[in-house]
C-alpha cells in the first residue's frame, strides 16, 4: 500500500503504514485499564439522556435461560453499520507496563422482533463511559438504558432498557472502551521483533477468526450478521500515513472508505513500519508487505510473481470477477496460524509468504503457492459467500483445501502439484478419522455453541476430510459441472450466507442440466453419506466371487462406536478400478454388499480400486489378488500407478493395524522399495514406517528394522548420489528434489555411515566459516538435524547462535533441527526455551515442544515438562490458538504402555477444571490411539522382529 494511497469502496479491510507511537496520555489511559481490571469490569459513568448513574455489575455464571447465559444471539437486532475508531499504543505505560488500545464505536441495527434487551459480544473490553442509544429515526424515541454489565463467560455486553425497541426501526448504540494490546495472537494484539539491531513495534488482528472480533471492538460478532464497516485509525505524526486529516502536531487521523458487507470475522487492520513491493494485474492492484529488510532482500518477488495467476485462475474457475480493487498480503513477525484470509489483506506467517532462494527449500516454496491459493480461494468462497455458522465450517475450509491445489497447479504446471493432496490431505485425516473419537463434518448448530468448541472445528476432519470428500465429488459429478453448480451458487449467495445443502442443490441443479449417467442418487442424498456421519468405508473386494462390500473401518477394531450414525456406517462409494493395467468403467456400491461380475479376476490378471485415490476410503482384496498386486511391484511396478503405489502401501499398513490384513502383507509392500525411485511410493512408506519407529524405537525391534530400511534406501541414496554428480547439482524435477530429501534422511536416520559423515562434513563446513553456508536449502533440515544429532553441545550451540539472527525462513530449519540433539541436558535446556518469549517467539512453541517430542530421547521430558507446566501454557498460550490438538497429539503419539496411559488419563482428571481448549478432543483421541498401540504392540512385536530379521538375511 503506497503513501497516501485511499483506499476505495469494497475494501474490507485496513493498512497503516507507521512507525514507533509516541502518545500523550498513555499513562492516564493505561492507569484507568488497569484499574478498570482491578473493579471487575464495573464502571459507573453518565447515561446519555439519564440523570442517574446505571450500575455496571458482573453477575456470577448462571445455567439459568437467560437470554445473556446462552452463547448465541437472540434473533431480535441486526447490525447494518459500524463506525469505529481506533488508537493503539505501542509504548508500555512505566507504571502498569500495559500496552492498551482505545476505542469508540458506534453500531446501526434493525430491531426485527420487539425487546427490551441488547446483547452484543464483548471480550476483554472495559468502557470508560456508559453506553449511549439512540434512534436514527428523529421521529422515534429511543428507550433509556437501566442498566449494564459484561457477562464475561457468555462474553457480553448486556443492555437492558426501560422500554421495548420498537420492530423494523433503526438504532444506534455508542461506546467508548479500552482494551489491551497483549501479545497473545489474537484479536487486536502486538507484535514485537527487532531489524538492524532496534526493537520495533506493531499491532495486527492476524485473525479475528473465530470469535475475536469481540476483542478488538464490541460487535454482533457470529458471521451471519453482515455488516458494513467505516473505521478510522489514530496514529502518530510523522508516520507513513494513507490519508487523513492531521489533529494538530502529535496525531493524524486516517479514515477508511466504507467496506462491502462482510462478516466480522473477516476483519483486519495492522499498524507497523513495513515496506512493500506491488503490481496491477487487470485492474486490481497487488501488494505485499513486509519487514523492510525483507523486502529489500527480495522475498516478496516470489508471492507477487503467483498471486496474479492464482487470483486469474480463481476468476476464470468462479467465473467471478474478484470482488475488491486491490489484494495487499502481509508478512507478519508473530502469527499463529498459517494465514488468515481477510477481505483484501491476507496476513501470513512470514515463512508462509516470503521467498529468498538463498534460505527458501523447495518445501517452502510450495507452501508459499498452496498458502497463497488457499487464501484467495476464499476471497470468493467464505468472504463473499459465507457460512450461516461455524457447524459448516468444513465447507469452507475443505473447499479451499481442496482448490488450493489446483491454483498452485496452474501458477506452477511443473511440480505435479494435484496429486500431493492424496499424500497431504487425504492419507493425513484417515488416521484421526478411523478413530471412534473423531466427528462428522458438519454437526448441528446447537451443539457448536461455545467458543472453544467453535476452536475445536478448526482441525483436520474440517480441513482435510472436506477437502478430500469435495475432491471425489468433483471427480464423480466432473469438474465441468461441479464448476457449473459452484458459479450459481456463489451468484445466487454473494454477500450473504449459506448452509452445507445450499451447494448440494446448486449441484443437483448442474447435474439436471447436464445429465451424468450412472449416478445412482441425488447429489445431496450421496453426499450426506460423507458429511452427516463421521469416519469411512474399507471397501473389500474379492476377485473370485466379484462380491464388493463395505464396512466402517476403525484403526482399533474393539473399540467401541458409541456415536449413532443417520446412515448406520453406510456409504455411497464411487469405485473407479482398473484390470491388469487397464483402467475399467466406474461402479458404485450403495449397500453393504454387491456383486460385480467384471470385478472377477482369473488367472494372473489383477484388481485395483481407488484408481487416483479420488475416493475416500481403503480399498481391501482377497488374498490372492494382493499377491498378485505384490508381485507386480517386485516384477514391473511402474504397471500400477505412481498414486496407487503409494495407496497400497498407506492401505495395507494402516488395515494391518486393524487386524483386517496381515501386519507382515503390509511390510511385504515395501520389498519393491529397493527398485522404487518416485517419491510419493517413498512417502508413503516413510510415513508408516515412522508408527513403527515410535513402536519401536525403545524396544529391541529396532535395531533389525534400522539394518531392513539402510538395506531398502542405499540403492536410492547412491541414486541420488549419481544424479547429483556426487551431490554437487541440483535436480530439475519438484518431486525429484523432495524424493532426494528422503533419500538422505532415511539413510542417515538408519545409521548409513556415507550419510553420516556427509551430513557432519556439511555441518563442520559450516561451523568453520558462518558466513558461508554450503548446504543446499532443500537438505538444510535434514542435514542440520542429523549433524546435531551426532554431535554435542558444541553444534547444538552453534545451531542457536545461528538461530537467533537468522530470518524466519532459515530459523525455521535451525529450530526443527535443534530438537534433534541427543543430549538430554540440552532438551530440557530448549523445553525452558519455548516457553521464553525472549528467546522463542509464541507462535513457534507448540510446535518446537512437538519436535522435541519426536525425539525418543526427549518424549519423556516433554511429557514431563507440558504437565508440570499445563496451566501456564493453557493462560498464556490459549488465545487466538488453534494448535492445541496437535500438541496434545503430538507429545503423546508415542504412548503404547499401560503406566503412559494412566497417566494420560491422570492428565485428563487433574486438568478437568483449566480445561484443554481446542485440544479437548484431542485428549480422548490420545487415550483411544494409546490403547489401540499397547494392543498392536502385544500382538505384533515377535511377527515384526522375526520379519525384519529374515528381511535382512542373504539370499
Amino acid at each position: 500500500m503506497g503513501k497516501g494511497f485511499f483506499l476505495s469502496k469494497g475494501v474490507g479491510v485496513l493498512l497503516i503504514i507507521c512507525g514507533a507511537a509516541s502518545v500523550a496520555t498513555i499513562i492516564a489511559l493505561s492507569v484507568v485499564y488497569s484499574q478498570e481490571k482491578a473493579k471487575n469490569n464495573e464502571v459507573s459513568p453518565t447515561n446519555g439522556g439519564s440523570t442517574t448513574n446505571p450500575p455496571v455489575t458482573t453477575p456470577a455464571p448462571t445455567t439459568s435461560n437467560k437470554p445473556w447465559d446462552q452463547y448465541r444471539l437472540p434473533k431480535t437486532l441486526v447490525p447494518e453499520h459500524y463506525n469505529l475508531m481506533l488508537r493503539p499504543r505501542l509504548t508500555p505505560d512505566e507504571t502498569t507496563k500495559l500496552y492498551i488500545f482505545t476505542g469508540e464505536s458506534s453500531v446501526d441495527f434493525k430491531c426485527v422482533e420487539e425487546t427490551d434487551l441488547i446483547l452484543i459480544h464483548s471480550n476483554k473490553l472495559n468502557y470508560t463511559k456508559a453506553p449511549t442509544l439512540e434512534s436514527v429515526n428523529p421521529a422515534v424515541t429511543a428507550p433509556n438504558i437501566n442498566k449494564y454489565w459484561l457477562q464475561k463467560v457468555t462474553q457480553y455486553l448486556v443492555i437492558e432498557l426501560d422500554a421495548k425497541l420498537k420492530k423494523d426501526h433503526m438504532y444506534r448504540l455508542s461506546t467508548d472502551f479500552v482494551g489491551e494490546l497483549a501479545d497473545d495472537l489474537g484479536g487486536f494484539y502486538r507484535s514485537e521483533y527487532e531489524e538492524d539491531g532496534v526493537k520495533r513495534y506493531g499491532c495486527c488482528n492476524n485473525s479475528m477468526q473465530p470469535t475475536d472480533a469481540r476483542k478488538s471492538f464490541p460487535c454482533f460478532d457470529e458471521p451471519a450478521l453482515k455488516a458494513v464497516f467505516n473505521i478510522t485509525l489514530t496514529h502518530p505524526q510523522g508516520t507513513i500515513a494513507l490519508t487523513g486529516p492531521s489533529l494538530g502536531n502529535k496525531l493524524i487521523q486516517t479514515t477508511f472508505a466504507p467496506t462491502e458487507k462482510m462478516s466480522t470475522y473477516l476483519l483486519a487492520y495492522i499498524v507497523s513500519d513495513f515496506d512493500f513491493v506491488n503490481n496491477t494485474i487487470d485492474g486490481v492492484l497487488i501488494r505485499i508487505f513486509a519487514r523492510k529488510s525483507a523486502i529489500a532482500a527480495g522475498q516478496g518477488e516470489y508471492a507477487l510473481n503467483t498471486t496474479g495467476p492464482i487470483l486469474k485462475f480463481f476468476e476464470d474457475y468462479y467465473n467471478s470477477k474478484y470482488p475488491l480493487p486491490k489484494s495487499d498480503q502481509i508478512a507478519l513477525p508473530d502469527f499463529n496460524a498459517g494465514a488468515m484470509e481477510n477481505w483484501g489483506l491476507i496476513t501470513y506467517r512470514e515463512t508462509a509468504l516470503l521467498y529468498d532462494p538463498e534460505f527458501s527449500s523447495n518445501g517452502n516454496k510450495e507452501r508459499i503457492a498452496t498458502i497463497i491459493a488457499h487464501e484467495l480461494a476464499h476471497m470468493w468462497f467464505g468472504n463473499l459467500v459465507t457460512l450461516r455458522w461455524w457447524n459448516d465450517l468444513w465447507l469452507n475450509e475443505g473447499f479451499a483445501s481442496y482448490v488450493e491445489y489446483l491454483g498452485a497447479n496452474y501458477a506452477e504446471p511443473d511440480w505435479g502439484m494435484a496429486d500431493l493432496i492424496v499424500l497431504n490431505d487425504v492419507h493425513r485425516v484417515f488416521a484421526v478419522d478411523a478413530l471412534t473419537s473423531s466427528h462428522p463434518l458438519s454437526s448441528k448448530e446447537e451443539d457448536i455453541q461455545r467458543p472453544e468448541q467453535i476452536s475445536e472445528l478448526f482441525d483436520a476432519i474440517s480441513y482435510s476430510k472436506g477437502a478430500s470428500v469435495l475432491r471425489m465429488l468433483s471427480d464423480f459429478l466432473t469438474e465441468d459441472v461441479f464448476k457449473m453448480g459452484l458459479r450459481t451458487y456463489l451468484k445466487e449467495f454473494a454477500f450473504g450466507n449459506t448452509v452445507y445443502s445450499d451447494l448440494w442443490k446448486h449441484l443437483q441443479d448442474a447435474v439436471d442440466n447436464t445429465p451424468l449417467p450412472g449416478l445412482p442418487n441425488t447429489v445431496a442424498d450421496i453426499m450426506n453419506t460423507w458429511v452427516l456421519q463421521m469416519g469411512f468405508p474399507v471397501v473389500t473386494i474379492d476377485t473370485a466371487s466379484g462380491t464388493v462390500t463395505q464396512k466402517h473401518f476403525l484403526l482399533d477394531p474393539d473399540s467401541e462406536v458409541t456415536v449413532v450414525s443417520p446412515f448406520k456406517y453406510q456409504w455411497t462409494v464411487p469405485i473407479k478400478w482398473m484390470k491388469t493395467g487397464t483402467e475399467q468403467k466406474p461402479v458404485w456400491l450403495v449397500e453393504k454388499s454387491e456383486t460385480v461380475d467384471m470385478m472377477k479376476a482369473t488367472g494372473t490378471d489383477w484388481v485395483l480400486a481407488n484408481l487416483n485415490v479420488v475416493g475416500y476410503y481403503r480399498v481391501n482384496y482377497d488374498q490372492s489378488n494382493w499377491n498378485k498386486l505384490l508381485n507386480a511391484l517386485n516384477t514391473n511396478h511402474s504397471v500400477i500407478p505412481v498414486i496407487n503405489r503409494a495407496q497400497l502401501v498407506d492401505d495395507a499398513f494402516n488395515m494391518a493395524r486393524a487386524k483386517i490384513v496381515s501386519t507382515t502383507l503390509a511390510l511385504s509392500t515395501t520389498v519393491y522399495l529397493d527398485k522404487e525411485r518416485d517419491f510419493m511410493p517413498w512417502e508413503s512408506a516413510t510415513d508408516n514406517m515412522d508408527f513403527f519407529y515410535l513402536m519401536f524405537d525403545r524396544s529391541e525391534v529396532y535395531g533389525h528394522m534400522q539394518a531392513y530400511l539402510q538395506k531398502q534406501v542405499i540403492p536410492l541414496f547412491n541414486y541420488y548420489k549419481a544424479e547429483t554428480g556426487n551431490w554437487t547439482k541440483d535436480l530439475p524435477g519438484h518431486l525429484d528434489q523432495y524424493n532426494l530429501v528422503n533419500a538422505i534422511s532415511l539413510a542417515c536416520k538408519t545409521g548409513h555411515k556415507e550419510c553420516t559423515d556427509l551430513a557432519k562434513g556439511w555441518f563442520e563446513m559450516w561451523m568453520n566459516n558462518p558466513a558461508k553456508n554450503p548446504i543446499h536449502p532443500n537438505l538444510r533440515s535434514t542435514v542440520y538435524c542429523n549433524a546435531i544429532a551426532a554431535g554435542g553441545a558444541k553444534e547444538w550451540e552453534f545451531a542457536w547462535a545461528q538461530f537467533t539472527k537468522a530470518n524466519a525462513i532459515e530459523a525455521d530449519k535451525l529450530r526443527y533441527a535443534m530438537a534433534c540433539t541427543k543430549e538430554p541436558w540440552l532438551l530440557n535446556r530448549y523445553l525452558e526455551y519455548t516457553l521464553t518469549p525472549e528467546k522463542m517467539r509464541k507462535q513457534d512453541a507448540t510446535s518446537t515442544i512437538v519436535y522435541i517430542a519426536n525425539n525418543v530421547v526427549g518424549q519423556a521430558l516433554t511429557w514431563d515438562f507440558i504437565r508440570a507446566r499445563w496451566t501456564y501454557i493453557f493462560n498464556e498460550y490459549g488465545g487466538g490458538s488453534f494448535s492445541f490438538s496437535n500438541l496434545i497429539n503430538g507429545v503423546t503419539k508415542r504412548f503404547s504402555t499401560e503406566f503412559e496411559l494412566k497417566q494420560l488419563r491422570q492428565f485428563k482428571e487433574d486438568n478437568a477444571d483449566i480445561g484443554f481448549g481446542s485440544g479437548t478432543l484431542a485428549v480422548d483421541q490420545s487415550i483411544e490411539r494409546t490403547i489401540s498401540n499397547m494392543k498392536w504392540i502385544e500382538e505384533n512385536t515377535k511377527t515384526v522382529s522375526n520379519w525384519f530379521q529374515e528381511a535382512i538375511k542373504p539370499l
